[in-house]
Parts: C-alpha cells; sequence; structure tokens
C-alpha cells in the first residue's frame, strides 16, 4: 500500500517527540521529510526515520513539495500561522501544533484560507486521547454522573527554576507562557465536553523572576448548558492536585496522575512496538462514586495515535479531520479574553 508522506516543519521536542513517532506507527504514512536548520537534529531524523529527505528551511520544502501529502507545523508558536499559510499556498494539507496561532483573528485567516484553497485542517489535541479525558468522555456517555455540574481539570509542575526554553522565557506576545501551553489543552477538554462558554473569570501570574510570561493561571468557565469549568495550570505547584475531579449530580470522577503516553513518546517509545500503549496500572485508576460508596474503576487506554489515523482518514477516506480548526479557533478566543479579564500577567 502507497503510504502517505508526511513533512514535520520543527525537529524540537514537539516534532521529534509528539508528531514524528504518532506519523511513523501509522501504517498509511510515513514520515518523507523534515524541516531543521539544526545539523544535530538533521542527523537525529535521518537516524531516526531512514531515506527521509532533511531540508534546512520551510522554503526550500514548499518551493518542491514533491511527495508531501501532509505539511505538519511543528515550530515555535508564533510560526505556527505563517507557516500554515505558506503550506496551504503551496497545496498541501496542514496540521497545526496547538496553540493554532498567537491570536484568534490569524488563526481565523488560516481556517479561511483552507476553506478557500478546499483543503483540509487540523489542530493537534492530542490530549482529547488522554486515558482520563476518554474514561470521563465513556462514564457521560453513559450518564452515569448525572447531570456534570462542575469540571475541575489541572496540569501542574513543581519547576522553580525556569530550564529555559522561549515556552518559559519567552514573550506573551509570542505564545509563551503557560496560559498558551497548557491552557490550550484544558480550554480544549472543556469545549469538547461542556459546549460554548458564556463567562470567563482568570488570574495569571508570574511567579519566578525569569519568565516574562505567566507561569501560574487560574480560569473559571461557565458554560451554557450550565457547568462550570474550573481549570489550573501551573509550573509552581509545590504539590499537585487531582489531574480530574468532576461532580455530577449522581456521582463524582476523580484521578490523580498524568498520562503516560508523553513520557513514553519522551523516553523514544513507539507506539507499534507490540506492547500495551497508554495503560496504567490498578493502583492509578480513579475514583468513582459518591459519599461513602465509592470505588476504583478502571481507566481506558490512552490513544494518541487516533489523531494522525483521523488524518489519514481524511486524505485516504474523506472523513472529517479529527480536530475541527474551529475548535481551536474558539479555544484562543477564550486564552485572548482570559488575558484581557486578568489583566495579563502582572504580579
Amino acid at each position: 500500500m502507497d503510504q502517505l508522506g508526511v513533512a514535520v516543519i520543527g525537529y524540537g521536542l514537539a516534532g521529534s517527540v509528539f508528531h514524528a513517532p504518532l506519523i511513523a506507527a501509522d501504517p498509511r504514512m510515513r514520515v518523507a521529510a523534515v524541516v531543521t536548520s539544526s545539523e544535530e537534529r538533521a542527523a537525529q531524523a535521518r537516524a531516526e526515520h531512514p531515506g527521509v529527505r532533511v531540508v534546512s528551511s520551510a522554503d526550500e520544502l514548499f518551493a518542491d513539495p514533491a511527495g508531501i501529502d501532509l505539511a505538519v507545523i511543528a515550530t515555535p508558536n508564533r510560526s505556527h500561522a505563517p507557516l500554515a499559510l505558506q503550506a496551504l499556498a503551496a497545496g498541501l494539507p496542514v496540521v497545526v501544533d496547538k496553540p493554532f496561532a498567537v491570536t484568534a483573528a490569524v488563526a481565523e485567516e488560516v481556517v479561511a484560507a483552507a476553506e478557500q484553497a478546499n483543503l483540509p485542517l487540523s489542530v493537534f489535541q492530542n490530549r482529547r486521547w488522554d486515558n482520563d479525558f476518554l474514561t470521563l468522555r465513556d462514564l457521560m456517555d453513559r450518564s452515569e454522573l448525572g447531570e456534570i455540574r462542575r469540571f475541575e481539570s489541572r496540569f501542574e509542575r513543581w519547576r522553580p527554576t525556569p530550564k529555559g526554553g522561549w515556552r518559559e522565557v519567552g514573550e506573551a506576545e509570542d505564545g509563551a507562557g503557560i496560559l498558551f501551553d497548557l491552557g490550550s489543552h484544558l480550554v480544549d477538554q472543556a469545549l469538547t465536553l461542556f459546549g460554548p462558554v458564556t463567562e470567563i473569570y482568570a488570574e495569571l501570574d508570574r511567579r519566578r523572576p525569569d519568565v516574562k510570561a505567566d507561569d501560574d493561571a487560574f480560569l473559571a468557565l461557565t458554560h451554557a448548558n450550565g457547568t462550570r469549568s474550573h481549570l489550573w495550570m501551573s509550573a509552581v505547584a509545590p504539590q499537585l492536585g487531582p489531574r480530574l475531579r468532576v461532580l455530577g449530580s449522581t456521582n463524582a470522577y476523580t484521578v490523580s496522575g498524568l498520562d503516560p503516553q508523553e513520557d513514553d513518546l519522551r523516553a523514544g517509545r513507539c507506539p507499534d512496538d507490540g506492547k500495551p500503549w497508554g495503560t496504567v496500572t490498578p493502583d492509578k485508576w480513579g475514583t468513582f462514586g459518591a459519599g461513602e460508596n465509592l470505588r476504583p474503576i478502571p481507566t481506558l487506554p490512552g490513544n494518541y495515535p487516533a489523531f494522525y489515523a483521523g488524518m489519514a482518514a481524511t486524505l485516504l477516506d474523506g472523513t472529517p479531520v479529527p480536530v475541527d480548526p474551529r475548535d481551536a479557533v474558539e479555544t484562543l478566543r477564550i486564552l485572548e479574553e482570559a488575558r484581557r479579564v486578568s489583566g495579563s500577567a502582572s504580579r
């Protein structure tokens, strides 16, 4: 079977760890090209994907896109939209890493360009396939929780000293900061589960002296259906709260710890290595129930490979993209409004 040729633009953490292994694991895709100006990363790409074409600039790729069926934008946030527009102009379908762009207005321009060119466009919101999120969706689909009244969700770390990467020490205007990094996931999950938001409250802070953007944030969202989402993201949490705490009218679901897929990808594991993927042992299952009637509930396997399986289906079978880019535009609107109502990260 002929495989779709995918170009990964940017081969840092996002490109080499989160995108390329998932692409390579899909039987209908292959990493055909990598764009990186780093000789070290170029050598890494050639070692990890034998036969890959490596070029030093996106311009070089777009000037000769032969053999490329999909462009994946895995570069720093400020370049997401410009590169996506270039790829679309070159006639290529596009996947953009989150956040989709640094403003909702610019993201709208990319969506309009894709629609005008009649090309598929999607955004890599991989945490829709986290194990805890899939478990929660299953509970909701089976009406096990009743009416969801409060959704508490956290991505917290203890990193009192910044590592120095642009996500931490860059400017907020460039899409740096924890709100656009982890908040992109948390808001997307809340919107996916509970729909449109009518009210936004936000607290954004800079807690470490060496950062220019927010590193500690809280968002309270009121959804049109009445659910309230409380979302925490922090790099300076000495103790971590539960990953999810979901309170319904009949039962609740609480789970701690992160989905293992990120750590496995960082460690060099591939989803097609023949071993169980995205699973956790029973001691890491969440707790379900109400009052004293509580019990551990199995956590469904996480499934990041589903995103690129979905993109392959879009390109080969004509199915909808796995993540509608307009969902990402709405996420950006909420993140922008959070910055506005908080007065930005000034404390």
